[in-house]
């Protein structure tokens, strides 16, 4: 695949997304909140991983996703996901905690439940189209393109994660063993490859950046305008379930809207970026896997370990 900047539609969505997120970090600074974790985001994920992740697939052959008809493929999608964003990350998460006790039991209904609404749902909607579905689950291990960002960017993810979260801390204040940690760690990777990983990279880029693809034709315009839904989507959970001390809530419903544009959607730039390069939803999964092992890994232990 060759390096090329987006041109005509594609270019004028990038300066349009680009002036959305300026304009989302303008918001959140006038508003007295944090606007330089943006910032950090943007560079780190949105400009500094995302063009790493451009060299590092240089040389890909994405095969074609084919969608044989965009615009009702695309409507019935965004349908989903305006109930999606608000019936289940606004309320239907916070129900699925609430109805067993913290606990193994409880992470085994919402793991099961976030299957089903997030790979479930959409491949039963998409054979209701007659749209294709066994494209978007290829691996493409074995193609160029794939190896280079999984070992590179993944070690990456693990080492800045390790420096600028507390992470490790958290870890060892657990005081786990060798032994413990042998096993703990490869089976938090592989619970948060499918409870975030497949989760969140088969809805949104698999199934709603490949539509949005096909629609725009324009490849770019397709990862910056799922970017936004991306960040769109968790917005109503975030008003509707969080409160005083969790990272961007507030009572006012629009900077929420801004803390997630401004935040979020640069890192779903950089996964939106490998999908359209590489067309292999294992690359994604496991990077993404990659971003939430070593903060989630306490609470793993705790859970299964204790």
């Amino acid at each position: 695949m060759t390096i090329s900047l987006p041109r005509g539609r594609g270019a004028a969505l990038v300066a349009a997304y680009a002036a959305l997120w300026a304009a989302a970090t303008a918001y959140l600074a006038v508003k007295g909140a944090d606007w330089t974790f943006p910032l950090i985001s943007m560079g780190v994920f949105g400009l500094g991983l995302t063009g790493l992740a451009v060299l590092l697939t240089r040389k890909a052959r994405p095969p074609a996703a084919p969608v044989p008809r965009p615009k009702l493929e695309l409507g019935a999608l965004l349908a989903f996901l305006a109930l999606y964003a608000v019936g289940f990350l606004g309320w239907g998460m916070g129900a699925a905690r609430a109805a067993l006790p913290p606990g193994q039991g409880q992470e085994l209904l919402v793991l099961a439940l976030k299957l089903a609404v997030h790979v479930g749902i959409p491949v039963l909607l998409l054979l209701a189209l007659r749209a294709p579905v066994r494209p978007l689950f290829s691996a493409h291990a074995g193609r160029p393109g794939f190896w280079p960002p999984l070992v590179v960017l993944g070690l990456i993810l693990l080492a800045l994660l390790a420096v600028v979260s507390p992470s490790l801390r958290n870890i060892a204040a657990l005081q786990p063993s060798a032994a413990l940690l042998a096993w703990a760690a490869p089976a938090t990777f592989l619970w948060l490859a499918l409870e975030a990983g497949l989760s969140e990279e088969f809805l949104f880029r698999a199934v709603l950046q490949t539509r949005l693809a096909a629609f725009l034709k324009s490849e770019a315009g397709a990862v910056v305008v799922g970017s936004v839904l991306f960040a769109l989507a968790h917005a109503p959970g975030l008003f509707l379930r969080g409160e005083p001390g969790v990272d961007g809530w507030s009572t006012d419903p629009l900077q929420v809207v801004a803390f997630t544009i401004a935040t979020l959607s640069p890192i779903s730039l950089l996964f939106g970026t490998l999908w359209a390069r590489t067309r292999s939803l294992l690359l994604v999964v496991l990077l993404h896997a990659s971003v939430d092992v070593l903060p989630n890994m306490p609470e793993f232990i705790e859970t299964w370990a204790r």
